[in-house]
C-alpha cells in the first residue's frame, strides 16, 4: 500500500515537473515556483501555529489564575527532552539556529538546504514551544520555507543565483504567513538574509509573500495577529520620549545579544548531551515557574500589554499576583533581565526555536515599562501633552527590540504596523526603530543571527567587495599542478623538473610533504646552460622562504590582505600540519573575482 502510494506520488510529481519545464522560459518557471513556495510555506506556517497552540491549550487550560502551578517546572523539561530525542535519534542532524543556517547556505552560494528541514523543524519547535520552551517558532518556520524553496529549485536545476532567490522566497513566505505581514516578509529577506533586490528578483518574492499570506487569511481569518485600538495618536510632543525609548531598546538589545552569546558559550563547553539537558531543564523550569509570562512565545503577554490588561491578569500563576502596579513593574523588570537565560536554556538543553518571538516579547515589555516610568517622572514635569501611551509604546518597543537584536529596522517597522493595523503610528515606530538600530550599531556591527558567520568571515553582506570574497572560497582557488623539488636535488635534477613543468615557481618539500621553501625560475635561469655547475649547486643554493603562507582554513579576505602586504604573485597553501597543498595566484584570484562580479552585476 505504502509502496503504491509513493509510486503514484512520484509519478504525479514527475508529471507536474515536466509540465512546468515544458516550453516555459526560466523566468516563467521561477514565477510558477515562487507561487508553489508561497502555498507550501503558508500551509506550513499555519500548521505550526495551530500545533503549538493546540499543545499549549491542552496542557494549561485547567490552570487557576491566582495560584502558582508546579507543572510549570515539569512541562518545559518534557518539551525539550522530546525535541532533543527527536533530533538526536530521528533527524540525526543539527536543526538549531535556522536563520544562521540559511545565511550560511546563501553565503556559500550553494543555497542547498536539506530536504528533511521541510518538516523536522516544525515537529521539533512545536514540541519545544507547546510544552513551554521560551523561544519563537519563526526561525524554524523560516528554515522550513527556505527548505521548500531550495528543494524546488534543485528539482528544476536552477542556477545558483536563482536557487538563492528561491531560498529567499521560502523565507519571505514563511514570515509573511506566520505574521500575516507580506511587506515584513520582503523586508526580512532584504535586511536579515541580506539578499540584494533587483527587478528580476522582486517579483518572485512578492508573488510568494502574497500567496502565503492569502493562504494564511483563508485558513485563519483576515484579522491582524494582535487586536489593537488606537486611543492616543502621534503628536510632536512625544518625540523626545520616542527617541529615548529607542535608545533604551538599543541597550536592551545589546544586553540580550551579548548575554545570549555568553550563555551559549557556556552550553558549548558542556559536551555531554544529557548534562546539557539537565542544566537547560532546571534553569528553564525554575524561570517559568516563577515567571509564567516566559512560557512559550509570550504572545499572550503582548496581547495583554496592548489591550491594557490588569496587573493581576499579566501576573497570573505567580508569587507576584495581587501586587498592583508597583509589583507589576518589578515583575516585568525581572522578566526583561531573565528572559535571555530562559531562551538560551531552551535551545541549549535540546529544544528548537528562535529569537524572533523573544524580541517582540521583550520589546513590548520594555516599551510598556518605559512609558509607565516616563509618565510618572519626566512626563509630569513636561506636561500632559508629553505623556506616552503604555499600549502604544509596547508596539514601539517591539519595533525597537527587533531593530536592535536583528539589525532590521525596516522589518520591525512594517511588521508591527501589519501585526496590529497600527499604521497611524508609523512615524513613532520609525523613530524608535532607527534610534535603537543606531544605538546597537555603536557596539555590535552584526545581528545576533549573523555573528557566528561574521566571526568566521563567512557572512554575505551588501558590501559587493566583501560579498564576492565570501562567495569565493580558498579551496577553489588552489592550483595543484606544481612540480615539487626535494632538498637533496642538484642543479641537473632541478632542471629536469623545470623541463617537465609549465610553471615558473616550484615548492621544495621534505619526505613528509612539508613545505621547506620555494624556488623561482628566475633564480636559476642564468645557470641552466652551464653544465659544469650542474653538480656544484643544490636546491639549498636557490631556495627562499615564501613571502607569506596561506592556511587551508584562511578566508579569501585573508588571502587578498596577504597579497597586498607582500606584493607577491603566488602564495603557497599548507594544511594544519604544514603539508604543502598548492599555490594561489594573484592573477587566478583576480579572474575569479571578475567572473563573480559579472554574475552579480548581471543579476
Amino acid at each position: 500500500m505504502r509502496t503504491t502510494f509513493l509510486r503514484n506520488e512520484a509519478k504525479w510529481s514527475n508529471a507536474i515537473t515536466e509540465w512546468i519545464k515544458g516550453d516555459h522560459s526560466q523566468r516563467q518557471i521561477v514565477l510558477m515556483l515562487s507561487l508553489a513556495v508561497g502555498i507550501c510555506s503558508g500551509l506550513a506556517a499555519v500548521f505550526l501555529k495551530w500545533f503549538v497552540d493546540f499543545i499549549k491549550q491542552l496542557l494549561t487550560r485547567h490552570f487557576i489564575l491566582d495560584q502558582t502551578n508546579g507543572l510549570y517546572l515539569i512541562y518545559p523539561a518534557i518539551g525539550i527532552l522530546l525535541a532533543g530525542l527527536f533530533v538526536r535519534y530521528v533527524v540525526k542532524d543539527d536543526i538549531s539556529h535556522g536563520v544562521t543556517k540559511i545565511l550560511y547556505a546563501i553565503s556559500r552560494k550553494r543555497a542547498r538546504i536539506k530536504r528533511h528541514n521541510r518538516w523536522t523543524s516544525i515537529v521539533a519547535s512545536s514540541l519545544t514551544i507547546g510544552f513551554g520552551g521560551s523561544v519563537g517558532a519563526e526561525a524554524p518556520i523560516v528554515l522550513t520555507g527556505s527548505a521548500f524553496g531550495s528543494d524546488l529549485g534543485k528539482r528544476f536545476h536552477l542556477p545558483p543565483n536563482m536557487l538563492m532567490l528561491m531560498v529567499g522566497c521560502g523565507a519571505a513566505g514563511a514570515v509573511a504567513a506566520i505574521f500575516k505581514a507580506p511587506i515584513a516578509g520582503l523586508m526580512f529577506v532584504l535586511e536579515v538574509l541580506m539578499l540584494d533586490l533587483t527587478m528580476s528578483s522582486l517579483l518572485p518574492l512578492l508573488v510568494t509573500c502574497l500567496t502565503s499570506v492569502c493562504v494564511s487569511y483563508a485558513l485563519t481569518g483576515m484579522q491582524p495577529m494582535f487586536d489593537f485600538s488606537l486611543d492616543k495618536s502621534f503628536t510632536i510632543d512625544i518625540i523626545p520620549g520616542c527617541i529615548l525609548l529607542g535608545i533604551a531598546c538599543g541597550l536592551v538589545s545589546l544586553y540580550f545579544t551579548r548575554t545570549m552569546n555568553w550563555f551559549e558559550g557556556i552550553f558549548g563547553k558542556i559536551h555531554n548531551h544529557w548534562a546539557k539537558f539537565v542544566v537547560g531543564a532546571v534553569i528553564l523550569g525554575a524561570l517559568i515557574y516563577f515567571f509564567p509570562a516566559m512560557y512559550g512565545e509570550g504572545y499572550d503577554v503582548i496581547h495583554q500589554m496592548i489591550n491594557e490588561a490588569s496587573p493581576d491578569e499579566i501576573m497570573h500563576n505567580t508569587l507576584f499576583y495581587g501586587g498592583g502596579q508597583s509589583g507589576l513593574l518589578t515583575y516585568l523588570g525581572l522578566v526583561v533581565l531573565l528572559k535571555v537565560f530562559a531562551s538560551t536554556a531552551t535551545n541549549g538543553g535540546g529544544g528548537c526555536g528562535g529569537v524572533f518571538a523573544p524580541s517582540l516579547f521583550l520589546g513590548s515589555i520594555a516599551g510598556f515599562m518605559f512609558a509607565t516610568l516616563w509618565d510618572s517622572t519626566l512626563g509630569l514635569s513636561l506636561g500632559e501633552a508629553c505623556f506616552l501611551s503604555p499600549k502604544n509604546c509596547a508596539l514601539f518597543g517591539m519595533a525597537g527590540l527587533m531593530s536592535g537584536v536583528m539589525h532590521a529596522p525596516l522589518t520591525g517597522i512594517f511588521l508591527i504596523a501589519e501585526l496590529t493595523g497600527g499604521y497611524d503610528l508609523f512615524v513613532p515606530l520609525m523613530m524608535v526603530a532607527v534610534a535603537a538600530y543606531l544605538t546597537i550599531q555603536l557596539f555590535e556591527p552584526h545581528s545576533i543571527y549573523a555573528m557566528r558567520l561574521a566571526r568566521k568571515g563567512e557572512l554575505l553582506t551588501h558590501d559587493k567587495d566583501q560579498a564576492i570574497l565570501t562567495l569565493l572560497n580558498l579551496d577553489s582557488q588552489i592550483e595543484k599542478d606544481y612540480k615539487p623539488m626535494s632538498i637533496d636535488m642538484n642543479l641537473s635534477q632541478m632542471i629536469g623538473v623545470v623541463v617537465k613543468s609549465h610553471r615558473n615557481i616550484f615548492p621544495v618539500i621534505d619526505s613528509n610533504n612539508r613545505l621547506l621553501g620555494v624556488i623561482s625560475l628566475d633564480s636559476i635561469r642564468k645557470y641552466m646552460f652551464r653544465t659544469e655547475l650542474y653538480r656544484q649547486y643544490t636546491v639549498k643554493s636557490f631556495m627562499k622562504d615564501p613571502p607569506a603562507l596561506l592556511s587551508i582554513s584562511d578566508t579569501l579576505k585573508v588571502a587578498t590582505q596577504k597579497f597586498d602586504e607582500t606584493n607577491a604573485w603566488n602564495l603557497p597553501v599548507v594544511d594544519e600540519d604544514g603539508k604543502f597543498i598548492g599555490f594561489v595566484s594573484r592573477s587566478g584570484l583576480f579572474n575569479s573575482y571578475r567572473s563573480v562580479l559579472q554574475d552579480i552585476a548581471s543579476e
